[in-house]
């Protein structure tokens, strides 16, 4: 698995609160300021689906990322299986500097891990950026 981690500036509601609803995931969930995230469904249950459109903002492409989730325990922890069945496993910890998110997923082949890394990280800076100026 490759993991990303960040820590967040605020309170652990908040954090759940922006990562999950799916009006804050249009504003975060992007690589780059030249993408952008159109729709967001979430459906935050065991069981439930979720799905974001990602998408160049000169609209050359665009892709769904969208899967199942297997766990959700509120402010604590989400586990979901993608669509191409890769597992992601996401936490939410307190600590004194805020709340620390780590995300571990299964790598695809059509990249590096390292460039997947790199994505990853994008987006989870652009949420750290997002939570913390609103």
């Amino acid at each position: 698995m490759i993991t990303v981690q960040s820590t967040i500036n605020a309170s652990i509601d908040k954090v759940w609160e922006f990562w999950t609803l799916p009006e804050h995931i249009k504003n975060w969930s992007y690589a780059s300021a030249e993408w952008h995230s159109p729709h967001a469904e979430n459906d935050l249950r065991v069981g439930g689906k979720f799905k974001t459109t990602m998408a160049a903002k000169d609209a050359s492409i665009s892709f769904d990322f969208g899967g199942e989730y297997t766990l959700v325990e509120k402010n604590k922890a989400i586990e979901y299986v993608l669509e191409d069945g890769r597992k992601v496993e996401i936490t939410f910890e307190e600590t004194p500097n805020g709340v620390e998110i780590t995300e571990s997923f299964d790598p695809e082949t059509e990249n590096s891990d390292e460039m997947q890394q790199g994505g990853w990280n994008a987006i989870l800076d652009n949420f750290k950026s997002y939570v913390e100026s609103n």
